[in-house]
C-alpha cells in the first residue's frame, strides 16, 4: 500500500490508508489517545490505542496505517480541509523520535528573534513562519512569470566578482586563489550586459551588503529578483513595468495564499496607479506636514520614507509610491543623468508602507560617457574591462529594476524584523549561530 497525503484522505472514507508525518499535537483520554499529523498538506486527526500511541510526542516522526472514517458531525472541525474525516489507526510505526523540545511549537512567533533564530530548523515548523516563506515563494515565482509573459529571458549571473559593483566599503573581500576577489553587491554589471544578448534578462540573485550595522531593514546576504530591458523609448517605461510586475506579485499572493495572509490579518495593496513624485517634490511634502527640512539631502531618512507614503496613501489611496530624480552623487556611476538636469538621475525607488523595496532606472549605454563615469567615481576601468566590453561593442538605450525578495514580504506581512523574511539570515552577528556569545 502506498502512501497517500493527509488532504486525500477526505475522499478515503471507509478505505484503509498509510499517512506518513510529524506529530502535531497529542490529546489523551484514558486509554485513547488522540493525535493532530502533520504532513506538507496540512492535519488530520488521527485516533489510537495502546502503549506506543501514550508514548508519542509532538514532533515525532510516525507512519500510520489504519481505516478512513467520518466524524460525527459535532465532531467536524470546518476550519480543517480534513476536518470531517479522522484516521482509526491499526498500525503505528514510528520512523524517528524526536528529543524534548525546548520550546512549544506553536509558540514560536512570540520567541524573541535570537532564540527565533538560534533553533531556527525548529521554529520553521511553526505554521505561521511557515506561512511567511509560502507567501515569499509565491511571490517569487509570479515574479517570474511576469517576466516570462514579457519575453524576458532568465540569466544565472556569478556572485564572486572581481570588483565592487557599487563601489563603496561595504563589501566582502574574499581570498581567490591568492587573488583578490569580492562577493557581489548585486548582479548589475552582469545583468546588464546580457542586455547585449537578449534584450531583455531577469535573475534571481544572492546579493551581499557588508552594513556596518545591524538594524531591523538590513541584511548582509538577500535575495534580489532583477530585471533589465533594452530598446526602451523612456525611462518611464521602466516604472510602467514595475508596476505591472508588483500588481501580478499581489495578485498571485492573494490567489493562492488567502490561509496565509488570515494568519497574519492582512490582505495585500490594491494597485489601480503607483503615484511618482520627484525627490525634491516629496521632500518639500514632508516638509509641509512635519517641519522636517531634509530639502538639501541627496535621499530620504527612514522617517521621511514613512511620511511620504502615509501621504500617498491619504492623497492616493496608494500603500505604494515612486520616488524618482535621485542626485547624480547619490547613484551609481552607470545611471543615466536627466539631460534636462543633469545633476539628478533618471532613477527611482518603489517605497512600500514606509520602506524601499525596489530601486531602479535607466542606465548610460554611451560607451565614451560610461567610460568617463568610471574615472570621475574613482575607479580603475582597467578592474570593469569585461562590462565595458558590452557598450563599446553597442548597447541600446536601456535600464532596470531590481526588488528585495524579503522587504516586500517584511512589508507585506507587518514584520518587525527583515530576519523574519529570510529563511536563515545573515548579518554583523550572526551565520546560523551567534558570532558574538
Amino acid at each position: 500500500m502506498k502512501r497517500i497525503l493527509n488532504t486525500e484522505t477526505i475522499k478515503c472514507i471507509g478505505k484503509s490508508v498509510i499517512i506518513k508525518g510529524w506529530v502535531d499535537t497529542v490529546r489523551a483520554h484514558g486509554s485513547i489517545v488522540f493525535f493532530d499529523l502533520r504532513d506538507r498538506t496540512g492535519l488530520l486527526q488521527a485516533v489510537a490505542g495502546g502503549e506506543i500511541a501514550k508514548a508519542l510526542k509532538e514532533e515525532d516522526v510516525v507512519e500510520l496505517q489504519g481505516e478512513i472514517v467520518e466524524r460525527p458531525e459535532k465532531m467536524q472541525n470546518k476550519d480543517l480541509l480534513t476536518g470531517q474525516v479522522e484516521l482509526q489507526v491499526k498500525e503505528i510505526k514510528v520512523l524517528s523520535k524526536a528529543q524534548e523540545l525546548p520550546f512549544a511549537i506553536k509558540e514560536g512567533m512570540k520567541l524573541s528573534l535570537p532564540v527565533l533564530l538560534d533553533f531556527r530548523p525548529l521554529t520553521l515548523r511553526n505554521e505561521k513562519i511557515k506561512a511567511i516563506f509560502k507567501i515569499e515563494e509565491k511571490a517569487i515565482l509570479a515574479f517570474r512569470q511576469t517576466m516570462e509573459k514579457l519575453d524576458f529571458t532568465e540569466v544565472q549571473a556569478p556572485t564572486i566578482v572581481p570588483t565592487a559593483t557599487e563601489g563603496g566599503s561595504e563589501v566582502f573581500k574574499i581570498d581567490y586563489y591568492g587573488k583578490p576577489a569580492f562577493l557581489g553587491q548585486s548582479p548589475q554589471l552582469y545583468k546588464q550586459i546580457m542586455v547585449s544578448v537578449f534584450e531583455r534578462v531577469y535573475m534571481l540573485a544572492h546579493a551581499y551588503r557588508a552594513e556596518p550595522s545591524v538594524t531591523t531593514r538590513h541584511l548582509s546576504e538577500y535575495i534580489s529578483l532583477d530585471a533589465e530591458m533594452g530598446f526602451i523609448e523612456s525611462w518611464e517605461e521602466l516604472m510602467d513595468t514595475c508596476e505591472v510586475m508588483l500588481k501580478n506579485v499581489f495578485s498571485a499572493i492573494e490567489k493562492d495564499c488567502s490561509k496565509e495572509l488570515e494568519l497574519f490579518e492582512v490582505s495585500v495593496p490594491k494597485i489601480k496607479k503607483i503615484p511618482r513624485l520627484k525627490l525634491k517634490k516629496a521632500q518639500q511634502i514632508i516638509l509641509e506636514r512635519t517641519k522636517r527640512d531634509n530639502t538639501n539631502e541627496p535621499d530620504l531618512s527612514p522617517e521621511d520614507e514613512v511620511e511620504i507614503c502615509k501621504w500617498s496613501f491619504e492623497t492616493h489611496k496608494s500603500e505604494l509610491v515612486f520616488i524618482t530624480h535621485y542626485p547624480t552623487k547619490k547613484r551609481p556611476f552607470y545611471t543615466m543623468p536627466d539631460k534636462d538636469n543633469p545633476e539628478e538621475t533618471l532613477s527611482f525607488d518603489v517605497l512600500y508602507k514606509g520602506l524601499e523595496i525596489i530601486t531602479g532606472g535607466q542606465r548610460i549605454n554611451d560607451y565614451e560617457q560610461l567610460l568617463s563615469n568610471v574615472k570621475k567615481w574613482g575607479n580603475d576601468p582597467s578592474d570593469f574591462e569585461i562590462y565595458l566590453q558590452a557598450f563599446k561593442y553597442g548597447m541600446p538605450p536601456e535600464g532596470g529594476f531590481a526588488l528585495g525578495a524579503e522587504r516586500i514580504i517584511k512589508q507585506l506581512l507587518n514584520l518587525e524584523n527583515l530576519r523574519e523574511a529570510s529563511l536563515f539570515p545573515r548579518d554583523m552577528s550572526r551565520i546560523d549561530k551567534r558570532l558574538n556569545v
